[in-house]
This record gives C-alpha cells, structure tokens and sequence, in this order.
C-alpha cells in the first residue's frame, strides 16, 4: 500500500469518527432538554445518594427508605440515580409517600437496573448530563453510605458550592460512623495541607436520624423560600 493510500485511510476514518462525534451533540442535548422539561416541575426536590450494593436486609436500606418516606411526606419530591440499593431504598420510600419519587436512570456494563418505584424515570447514556439534573433543581443533597460513586456526586456538589458556581444548599451526611474516617481526613490532612478551608467543614451537616434530615433542611430555609432568588437563578443558568 502506498503512502497516500495509508493517509486516505486514516482520513476517512477520521472523518467517520468526528461525524459520529458531532451526531453526539445531538444526543446530548436531547438528554439536557428531556430532564429540564420534566424536573423543573417536582420542586422542591432533594436529590439522595448511596450504594447500588445495598441488600434491602441491610440497615442503611431502611435507613433510606425511612430519610425519602419522612422527605416525601413533608413534601419534598425524591430523586435518586434510579437503580438497586441506596437508590431503590430512596425511590421506595418516596413512592409510599405523598410526592413524587423521580429516578435518574445510566446505562452501565453492569449494576445498574431501573428500580419499580419511580414515578418519573428519565435515563442517561453521559454521567455529565445526568450530574446536572441532579443539582440543578436540589434543595438539598442526602448523602448516606457508597462507594466511589457516592463520592464522587459528594465531591461534586462541595466543589459547585464551594466555588459558587452552585447556590449554597445543605449537603447532608447520614450515619457518622461510616463517614468518620473520611471527615477526619478532612481536618487533618486537607485544612492542614492547605488543600481545602476549615470554613469548607462548615459546607456539609452530620446527622443520623430521618427527622435529622428533614429539621437540618427545614433550618436552612427558615428565613427564606425554597425558590432560588433573582442571583442563584442566574448562577444556576450557568451551571
């Protein structure tokens, strides 16, 4: 094969490769259009995060169920990333309560299978598409046991508040116990790095009882409405 023949080649896969690229833009916005037409109507929402490994034998199932019964009930709809666990503890106890319970289904090689408690089901080929619509109408995030998962939405919604490219929400962490060694870590290794601020500790709340959940939220907005104001809604369009 002669050297033009070998280029011609690989342009032509080229081209093939960014055509296929540029269709995804399509498929991508379809995602964001989808999920801001059906979230922008359940708020206010809280968005719930934990393992997709959980039996539903295990404590922090009930747990869960029992944190989305009490947010459901006091009028909160409840979302969750839609699959096992964590995520179907949240969903199930959303959907036995009095609003809506709303899922935010991925496709995965595995793990992930759409649980039977969703109300609104919406599903996500990109983890990007999928992160805003988990912030973007919160109120606030609950966050109980996980793995690198649950880090990572953890991770995402203190970086966005921290660096105000999100409005200030309450981050709530559920059972201390699991989430001690973590926080320690925290205080003594990145403030005293220099990494983060010891007024960041103050971004997130510790707790461990469902009614904990449902007064540390209510607290946050006792002098002001759920609704962003005038400047957190400019700060969300940009999100």
């Amino acid at each position: 094969m002669e050297y033009g023949d070998k280029f011609l080649g690989r342009t032509l896969a080229n081209d093939s490769l960014m055509s296929r690229e540029s269709w995804k833009i399509f498929q991508i916005m379809a995602e964001f259009v989808e999920g801001f037409e059906r979230l922008a109507q359940i708020k206010p929402s809280v968005s719930m995060f934990g393992s997709a490994r959980t039996p539903p034998d295990h404590p922090y199932y009930k747990l869960a169920e029992d944190i989305a019964l009490a947010l459901s009930n006091a009028g909160f709809s409840v979302v969750s990333g839609g699959g096992p666990g964590i995520m179907e503890a949240a969903n199930k106890g959303a959907h036995a309560g009095k609003s809506p319970s709303i899922g935010l289904n991925i496709q995965l090689p595995h793990e992930q299978m759409g649980n039977p408690y969703q109300d609104i089901a919406l599903n996500f080929r990109h983890f990007f598409s999928r992160k805003v619509m988990f912030v973007k109408y919160a109120s606030a995030y609950v966050v109980l046991p996980g793995g690198f998962g649950t880090l990572d939405e953890l991770a995402e919604i203190l970086t966005l508040v921290q660096t105000g490219k999100t409005r200030r929400i309450p981050i709530i962490l559920v059972h201390e116990k699991f989430w001690h060694g973590l926080l320690e870590w925290f205080k003594h290794t990145l403030v005293a790095e220099g990494t983060i601020n010891t007024s960041d500790l103050d971004l997130f709340k510790v707790v461990n009882e469902p009614k904990e959940v449902v007064d540390a939220i209510f607290d946050h907005y006792e002098h002001r409405g759920f609704e962003p104001s005038r400047e957190e809604r400019e700060i969300l369009l940009d999100l």
